[in-house]
């Protein structure tokens, strides 16, 4: 199945404290249906120090469920995605909003 949500895409938040915030997706885990989303859901960790890592208390993405971001469209608004077959049999992402193709 070809996700609709892909690595590169600027999402919005629609729900949890950083609702409303928008960030560019650098991984997406489709068996946990999760993202991680650039500068959205920080939490903070112990890290134990290791040969290669400093320790100490680190900030970093949590993963957040794709149910609650939206893919931002070239408007700058929120839209769904769906699929198109093209005359050529290639699949591409629409914007369910504008009909327009999404790169990438």
């Amino acid at each position: 199945m070809a996700a609709k949500i892909r690595k590169g895409d600027k999402v919005i938040v629609l729900t949890g404290r950083d609702k409303g915030r928008t960030g560019e997706v650098f991984e997406v885990r489709p068996d946990d249906g999760t993202a991680l989303v650039r500068g959205i859901n920080l939490v903070k960790r112990h890290q134990k120090q290791t040969q290669n890592q400093e320790g100490g208390i680190i900030t970093k993405e949590a993963p957040i469920h794709l149910s609650n971001v939206a893919y931002v469209g070239k408007d700058g608004k929120a839209t769904r995605i769906g699929f198109k077959i093209q005359a050529d049999g290639k699949k591409v992402r629409v914007a369910k909003s504008s009909g327009v193709e999404i790169d990438g």
